[in-house]
C-alpha cells in the first residue's frame, strides 16, 4: 500500500478554551487519505469542516493530535518547516475564488510558480496546460472580472495545482455557483484531480457531488464517522 498523502490521528480542536463560551469543535478525528484517492467531506454548517481542513494544510494548528503529510508528522516543526512543505505538499481551493484582479488568468497561475523558484518559461507552460486540461486555455489572457464565475473557479483550481502539490484540500469548491454550472465546473475539478494523480480532500454539501468521488466520509460530534 503506498503512503498516505494525509493521515490525521485523534485531531481536537477547541475555541475559546477555559471560557463559559468554550466550543469543542473536533473531538478526536481520524482521517487518512491515501495517494490518488479523491474523498468527499460532509457536515452540516459549523460543525467543523473548514477547522479540519485548515489543521490539515498547516494553515492552524490542532489543540491535541498528530497531523502527517506525505508520510512526515508535522507536529514540533518550525513555522518556516511548516510553511515550506505547505507550499510543496498541499494545494488550496475554496468557495470563492479569491483571484488577483489587477492579473491576467494565466498570470495568476504563473506567479505560484515563480514563488517556488519555478523558471518562467516552464511555469507558463505550465499554466496553459493546466487551462487546456480545464477547457478555459482561450480565456488565459482574460483577467478574472472579464471570466464567468465558472471559468473564475477553473483558473482557481488551475493555481491550486500550479506547484503540482501532493494533497489538494478544498472547501465548498461549488458552492457560490449555480447547480449546473458547479456541475460542470466539478467534473472539471475532478478530471483534472485524476488526471494528475494527487490526493484530494473535498467538503462539500451536495451528496450528489460527493457521490462521485471514491469514499464519503462524515464529521459528527468532532469525529469521523
Amino acid at each position: 500500500m503506498s503512503e498516505a498523502a494525509l493521515r490525521l490521528q485523534a485531531i481536537e480542536k477547541t475555541y475559546l478554551k477555559g471560557t463559559p463560551g468554550e466550543v469543542a469543535v473536533l473531538r478526536g478525528a481520524d482521517l487518512t487519505v491515501a495517494t490518488g484517492e479523491v474523498v468527499a467531506l460532509v457536515a452540516p454548517s459549523g460543525a467543523g469542516k473548514s477547522t479540519l481542513l485548515h489543521i490539515a494544510g498547516l494553515l492552524d494548528t490542532a489543540d491535541a493530535g498528530r497531523v502527517s503529510i506525505g508520510g512526515e508528522a508535522t507536529e514540533g516543526l518550525s513555522d518556516r518547516r511548516r510553511t515550506a512543505l505547505r507550499r510543496q505538499n498541499v494545494g488550496f481551493i475554496y468557495q470563492f475564488h479569491h483571484l488577483l484582479p489587477e492579473f491576467s488568468a494565466l498570470e495568476n497561475i504563473v506567479l505560484p510558480q515563480l514563488a517556488n523558484g519555478v523558471v518562467e518559461a516552464k511555469a507558463h507552460a505550465r499554466a496553459e496546460d493546466l487551462l487546456r486540461r480545464v477547457g478555459v486555455s482561450d480565456r488565459a489572457r482574460h483577467r478574472p472580472a472579464a471570466l464567468s464565475g465558472g471559468e473564475q473557479q477553473r483558473v482557481a483550481f488551475c493555481r491550486a495545482l500550479a506547484n503540482a502539490p501532493a494533497l489538494l484540500l478544498a472547501d465548498e469548491p461549488t458552492g457560490n455557483l449555480d447547480p449546473a454550472t458547479a456541475d460542470r465546473v466539478f467534473d472539471a475539478l475532478i478530471e483534472l484531480v485524476r488526471g494528475t494523480g494527487l490526493a484530494a480532500l473535498i467538503a462539500t454539501h451536495n451528496m450528489e457531488l460527493a457521490g462521485r468521488m471514491d469514499r464519503i466520509v462524515r464529521l459528527e460530534d468532532g469525529r469521523i464517522v
